[in-house]
This record gives structure tokens, C-alpha cells and sequence, in this order.
């Protein structure tokens, strides 16, 4: 199950920055984040696929966390996008009718929960694993 795992969140990470990429999602420094996490996460996950040490396992694990909060900032930061566009537009407009708007607003507000997905998957794939064990520090393990 592990090699599958991992290879879904390489799938991801990929599919990811090529969406990223093609939305031109880099026109200031809160949307690099995103494609610089990506970055961190690509590196991260060859390693620990393709050399799973203590060292690299634990990296990856820092880099899927990094994700969800990333994603989670995201998901806020879109939503507050579009709710300052909306009260722009619509002056008048509060409460829950501002929440609705602001949901269904022109940023798309759940697209950064792929990186809480996918964050999550990697923890997944690198809870209880073999090179996380006792002994393991400097061993290299196979994805088992």
C-alpha cells in the first residue's frame, strides 16, 4: 500500500503545479507559497520514496504539515479574496448573505484543499513507517 501512497501524492504534487502553472497563480508573494511548497514537497517525497532514512521520513512529515497549514491558510485567504471583492461591489451586503456570495465567489474557495489532501495522504503514507523504527536512524528501509 505504501508505494501507492506515495505515488498518489507524487501524482498530486505534480498535478498540482502544473494547475498552479497554468492559472499564472504567481502575481505576488502569497501566491508563491503555494508552488513553493509544492517545490519542498516534490523534493521531499522523492527522497523519502526513493530513500526512506529516519532523516527523510521525518523531512516528509514536516513538509505534509507544512501543506495542510498551507492549505488551510489558502483556504482562508481565497475565501477573504472574494469576501472584499463581494463587499466592494455590494457595500450593503453583510452576514450571511456576504458569507454565500463569498463562497461562491469568482476564486475558487476550496481549490487549496488539495494541499490539505494530499498533506494528509503523506501522512499516511509515513505513519508507522519502517524507517521511523527502532534502529533505523542510519539504515535505509524499502516502502513495505
Amino acid at each position: 500500500m505504501r508505494p501507492l501512497l506515495i505515488g498518489l501524492v507524487l501524482l498530486g504534487i505534480v498535478g498540482l503545479i502544473a494547475e498552479l502553472l497554468l492559472m499564472e497563480h504567481y502575481d505576488d508573494w502569497e501566491q508563491i507559497i503555494p508552488l513553493a511548497a509544492l517545490g519542498l514537497g516534490l523534493a521531499g517525497a522523492g527522497a523519502a520514496a526513493y530513500h526512506p532514512t529516519r532523516r527523510t521520513v521525518r523531512s516528509f512529515q514536516a513538509v505534509m504539515a507544512a501543506f495542510v497549514l498551507t492549505g488551510v491558510v489558502g483556504l482562508w485567504l481565497h475565501y477573504r479574496g472574494n469576501a472584499d471583492f463581494e463587499a466592494e461591489i455590494a457595500p450593503a451586503l453583510r452576514g450571511g448573505a456576504l458569507v454565500w456570495k463569498s463562497l461562491r465567489g469568482a476564486v475558487p474557495i476550496l481549490a487549496p484543499g488539495a494541499l490539505v489532501q494530499i498533506g494528509l495522504l503523506g501522512l499516511i503514507w509515513s505513519h508507522d513507517h519502517p524507517a521511523l523504527g527502532p534502529g533505523a536512524s542510519t539504515t535505509t528501509r524499502r516502502n513495505k
